[in-house]
């Protein structure tokens, strides 16, 4: 059977339309009930939907397509699972405390963008613009070099990831670690955000997965380009990290939470902050010895996450004196 022809040859319109109405109607069932239960499920979920539907509409079933996609369904069950899992737990997100009863706020466009953007690479690989050989394309046999690789770094990701949800939760639950203490043990101790570096592995891992067709096989030039510019998947997936919904929303929060100048917790947080890399893992006897400026560029400890206790201690301190 023949791919679907839908909208255009790279499924970007399919994609961006079914993503819009699957987060439309979450948000409709989440601001109408009050409540988010499922506003992390359904971003999670919808990664898993694109996959399935691109998979499906391309009817290519290279093994490629198949690992591929196959790869971004575990991720998205993972993900979305342990995030219900989490709140149903929990009871409610507190991240949604302060925005809960504002609509704009509450409708919450930035995961949209991310989650059609993050998932442009494998959209790509499925769509009949780069899978259907009935028009003179051609791909390799799955077992590229960049195949292995992409798997490879996806494995280590999602390991990574994974394993640090399920330790914070657990240690958080059992109160291994005290409330408002940062998490220092396991793979925490040698990362301050693991998760986060995981699931920038993982997608870093997705596109060099998809992009075998490319480099290996016979494609025309708009479609290489297209492989090419799903590059924008990972590094979207790192500036988001790192410059929007993840590091700042960790860092400074934290030590505001922590912070009196003086006791014992503050002093011992410090401590951590100096052995403990923020995104890379690295045991704390390498890390503790190394330079500043190489702390602050290189393993990516910049300095707009830094607190700085004469301004944002006062700012803490007199947030703490408000009735």
């Amino acid at each position: 059977m023949s791919p679907v022809h839908a909208l255009d040859r790279y499924y970007l319109a399919l994609t961006l339309l079914v993503t819009v109405g699957y987060q439309l109607s979450g948000f409709a069932i989440a601001w109408t009930l009050q409540f988010d239960k499922i506003t992390d499920f359904t971003g999670g979920s919808n990664f898993f939907f694109l996959a399935l539907l691109t998979l499906l509409a391309g009817n290519t079933y290279h093994t490629r397509n198949i690992v591929a996609s196959v790869l971004v369904m575990v991720w998205a069950v993972r993900i979305a699972g342990f995030l219900l899992f989490r709140v149903v737990k929990m009871g409610s997100d507190n991240r949604f405390d302060n925005i809960r009863s504002h609509f704009w706020k509450f409708l919450d466009t930035d995961f949209l963008k991310k989650i059609w953007t993050v998932s442009l690479p494998l959209t790509i690989l499925n769509s009949p613009g780069v899978s259907d050989l009935s028009i003179g394309r051609s791909t390799p046999k799955f077992g590229t070099s960049r195949d292995i690789a992409g798997i490879v770094v996806w494995a280590l990701g999602f390991v990574i990831e994974s394993v640090g949800d399920a330790q914070k939760y657990c240690y958080k639950a059992n109160k291994v670690i005290p409330k408002g203490q940062p998490t220092n043990k396991g793979l925490w101790k040698w990362s301050r955000h693991p998760p986060y570096f995981g699931e920038i592995m993982c997608w870093w891992g997705i596109w060099i997965l998809c992009l075998s067709p490319t480099m290996n096989g016979h494609l025309p030039s708009s479609s290489r380009a297209a492989q090419y510019g799903a590059i924008v998947s990972p590094i979207f997936t790192v500036l988001l990290l790192m410059f929007g919904s993840g590091l700042p929303t960790a860092e400074k929060p934290t030590a505001q939470n922590l912070f009196d100048g003086h006791s014992n917790a503050w002093k011992e947080y410090k401590s951590y902050l100096q052995k403990t890399s923020i995104l890379i893992p690295l045991p704390p006897f390498l890390y503790r010895p190394l330079p500043t400026i190489l702390k602050r560029t290189i393993l990516l400890d910049f300095p707009m996450y830094q607190f700085n206790e004469l301004t944002d201690g006062m700012a803490a301190v007199e947030g703490d004196a408000r009735p």
